[in-house]
């Protein structure tokens, strides 16, 4: 009995570290961010990798909205953090899904995905 009680209240904290960590994480993203980087992983023109540069940007809401420019506008999209903060799905605004590996720290935003890696700095 005393191992039964014992097991429920590890899985309960873990599951708290867990919310937690993902929270700090979000508080994190919560802002607008600039790209300064991008590293193709795939053949891209010039013109393409010098928009992204120039327009690239992002802004991350509390409520879970993006909006913001990388190839085209999302004027609406949300997103969501999970395995810790590392992984970040955009959905734009017809729900299309793009799902990136990401480092968020407090000035520094990468995401890598199958395309690109792209950095992000904190405006």
């Amino acid at each position: 009995m005393k191992n039964s009680k014992l097991f429920t209240l590890v899985i309960a904290i873990a599951v708290v570290v867990l919310i937690v960590s993902c929270h700090r994480k979000r508080d994190k993203l919560v802002n607008s961010w600039k790209v300064t980087a991008v590293e193709p992983k795939e053949t891209v023109s010039d013109s393409t990798k010098n928009a992204i540069l120039t327009n690239g940007m992002l802004t991350f809401t509390e409520d879970g909205h993006v909006t913001g420019y990388l190839l085209r506008e999302i004027t609406d999209g949300t997103y969501a953090l999970s395995q810790k903060g590392k992984k970040l799905v955009i959905k734009d605004e017809v729900g299309t899904p793009y799902v990136c590996e990401s480092t968020i720290t407090d000035d520094k935003l990468i995401l890598d995905t199958k395309e690109a890696k792209l950095t992000f700095d904190k405006i």
